[in-house]
Formats: C-alpha cells, sequence, structure tokens
C-alpha cells in the first residue's frame, strides 16, 4: 500500500511539484529571515566580544546598550579601583567621530580609545603593525576587511604623502585602502596610522579606529565626562559576581560580566526597536504562504486521487491505512521540500557570509523551519484525511 502512495505523489508531477514549491519557498524564507535576524542581532553586541581578558564591564546604570552613550565621571576609575577584589581597571572610549581625509572628503568613525597603560579593550586581530604602536605619537589603527564602510583615499595619494597646495581630486576617481603611512584628521587634529586591524561586524556602519584613552579624549569634543565604560579585571580567586554586586553596592555604578551586559544590549534591541516585528512578519508570511500553497495542492491531489483510495477501500484496506498512505505522502513532500529550501538557504548563506549582509544560521533555525514545514504538512493533509475518511467506495465508482 505504502509503495502505491509514493507512486501516487510521484505520478501527478504538476502537483507534486506545486506541493514542493510551496513547502520549499516556506522552509526556505522561515531560515532566511531567520538567520539574516540573528545575523542582525548579534551584531549589536559585538563590540563586547571584541574585548577580551576582561571580568566586568561598568557602565552608568541608566545606559541600555554598549553604543549609547552616557560617560561615568572622571573620578569613576578610582572609585572602582577602591573596590576589594579589583586588581586592575582601565577606562575605555567609544564615540562617533568626523575623520577629514588628505582630498578633504569626510567620514564618520567609530573612535575607540584604550588604556595607555595595559591597552585592555585593544582589537582581537592586528592584521598589520603591532598594538604597541599605539603609543606612538598620533598613532592609530584602523579597521580594515570588513564589509562595513571603510576609509578610502585616492588611489594616486602615496601613504603617508601630503597632497600638493592647490591640488584637487576627483570624486569619481579610483581610491584605494587605507594603508599604514597614512594621515588624516579627527576633530582637526593628526592621526597617523601605524596599523591596520580586523574587528567583527558591529550594528555602526562606520570604520573602526582605535587609539589610547589619552588621545581619544584630545581627539574627541571636550566635555566633563569622557569615560564611556570601565574594564575590570577581578583578582585571583574573587568571584566575579559577588565582585560585580560589591561595586554596585559601593559605587552606584552598573557592573555586568561580557555575557550579561550583550544580553542587555540585545534586550534593548528586541525590546525597543521594530526589527523583531518587521522579522516575524515575514517569517509568519512564509508560513501562510507555505500552508496556502501546499494545502490547495495536496488537497486538489487527494481529491484527484480519490478513486484510487476508493479501490483500495474496496478491496479491503483499513481507514487507518488509507489515513497513513495520505501521511505518507505529505511526510515525503515535506522532507523533500525542506531539504530544497534549507539547501538554497545554505547556499545563500555561504555566499553572504562576510559580506553587509548580516546572516547567521543557528543550529536552532533549522529546526524552527522543520516544525514549521510538519504543521504545514499536518493542515494540508488533515482536510485530505477528511475526505478520504468519508469517502464511499460505491459513490467513487458511480462518479467514473
Amino acid at each position: 500500500m505504502f509503495r502505491f502512495a509514493i507512486k501516487m505523489l510521484f505520478g501527478d508531477s504538476a502537483k507534486f511539484y506545486g506541493i514542493l514549491l510551496g513547502l520549499s519557498f516556506a522552509s526556505l524564507l522561515i531560515a532566511q529571515q531567520a538567520s539574516i535576524f540573528v545575523g542582525l542581532m548579534s551584531r549589536t553586541f559585538a563590540f563586547i566580544g571584541e574585548v577580551g581578558h576582561v571580568d566586568l564591564w561598568v557602565f552608568d546604570p541608566t545606559q541600555a546598550s554598549v553604543d549609547e552613550q552616557k560617560p561615568l565621571r572622571t573620578t569613576a576609575v578610582s572609585r572602582v579601583r577602591g573596590v576589594s577584589g579589583v586588581e586592575w581597571v582601565a577606562p575605555l572610549y567609544k564615540g562617533l567621530l568626523v575623520a577629514t581625509l588628505p582630498d578633504g572628503s569626510r567620514q564618520v568613525c567609530d573612535v575607540i580609545g584604550i588604556d595607555d597603560d595595559t591597552l585592555a579593550g585593544g582589537p582581537v586581530e592586528v592584521v598589520e603593525g603591532s598594538l604597541a604602536d599605539l603609543r606612538q605619537p598620533d598613532a592609530v589603527m584602523v579597521e580594515v576587511g570588513s564589509s562595513q564602510q571603510q576609509l578610502r583615499f585616492p588611489a594616486d595619494l602615496a601613504p603617508g604623502a601630503t597632497p600638493l597646495p592647490g591640488q584637487i581630486f576627483d570624486a569619481a576617481a579610483p581610491r584605494r585602502s587605507v594603508q599604514v603611512g597614512d594621515v588624516i584628521e579627527l576633530n582637526e587634529r593628526r592621526a597617523r596610522v601605524v596599523g591596520l586591524v580586523h574587528c567583527a561586524e558591529t550594528f555602526v556602519a562606520a570604520p573602526t579606529i582605535y587609539t589610547v584613552y589619552s588621545r581619544a579624549k584630545t581627539y574627541a569634543p571636550a566635555a566633563r565626562r569622557m569615560t564611556t565604560a570601565l574594564l575590570v579585571k577581578a583578582s585571583p580567586g574573587t568571584d566575579v559576581d559577588v565582585l560585580a554586586q560589591r561595586i554596585r553596592t559601593e559605587t552606584g555604578y552598573a557592573a555586568l560580566p561580557p555575557y550579561d551586559y550583550s544580553m542587555r544590549t540585545l534586550g534593548y534591541w528586541m525590546t525597543q526597536t521594530g526589527i523583531p516585528i518587521n522579522f516575524g512578519i515575514a517569517i509568519a508570511l512564509g508560513f501562510f504562504v507555505g500552508v496556502a500553497i501546499a494545502g490547495q495542492m495536496f488537497y486538489n491531489f487527494t481529491l484527484d486521487n480519490l478513486r484510487y483510495f476508493g479501490a483500495f477501500k474496496a478491496m479491503g484496506a483499513s481507514s487507518f491505512t488509507l489515513l497513513s498512505m495520505v501521511a505518507l505522502q505529505a511526510l515525503v513532500a515535506g522532507v523533500l521540500g525542506l531539504g530544497i529550501g534549507l539547501g538554497a538557504v545554505s547556499a545563500f548563506g555561504l555566499n553572504a557570509a562576510g559580506g553587509k549582509l548580516a546572516f547567521k544560521m543557528l543550529w536552532q533555525i533549522p529546526l524552527l523551519a522543520a516544525g514549521a514545514v510538519l504543521i504545514i504538512c499536518i493542515l494540508a493533509s488533515v482536510l485530505s484525511m477528511w475526505k478520504v475518511l468519508r469517502l464511499d467506495p460505491v459513490d467513487v465508482f458511480k462518479g467514473s
């Protein structure tokens, strides 16, 4: 019986391909939109993961995310350093500043100022140069190799060269990537590129520039408060959670481990923006489109094959056997449609990885797509099963 059920499914090629199309499109849209959503949300806290060897982040208690600027008082470093169990404290500056290139063009950059002494908060991967080079005068390190906006210089301007008086650069002329030796201006102050780094893709679509904390304060507009956050290392044997509570009690600042701070940032973007709603609507549309296409095609397929089910029933096949045949047909179509959809999404993800489009497929996403396809198959086969249950072989043969 089950062999005949498979033959019936593959025999009606037009409706079979229609069912596959609906299921494949539904699984593709669900998995693709979910992967893009996860990739986009992971970028909101990617900077926190870039900072290694840190036990706690200390910041303003009203600050909801890592990109929100609520600087601390100048006394914050000494206050936190005085808490029992703290091994060292490193100040961190993070802010958007305008960089002026030699040809006069401007680019908003995400400037990171790390501790002068320990260089804590520096990038994980240095492509060219050394992190210690940031201690040189006017030294900065610039991000390269990401899909985000990059500092682009005129191709005919050598690294470190100064434009000739009155020299005009054509905006449409070829441009090159930033190189060691290039000179830019940050807030009308000279900055010399001494190294290139590679950073994780972040939610801020701007080039990332690293320098030391003291120099970052000269680049940034003057303000009473300049410290964006504090990076804290716990003393050996000190419980991090106990130390975080101690800092909160004695200083009034928020103190969280990197993972908790990442979840705090993620929670802000999840609850205070419309991004989850927009992607949720797209995923729901994929589900309902799958139900509409696959359900209609599978129902029509069952109606066209009622005479075969009637013949089986007349030969003594039980209702359970007939329902099992319908379920098998739905299962086979669902597995094939899911495989095609996930295969297409995987190919899309391989081409989109590292590009401007955020894409991150977690292992839960194929399970989500599989669950959605299973529900679609159940809904699509329920009406068909109802027709099969009410089937009277006499009526079928009379109609034929």
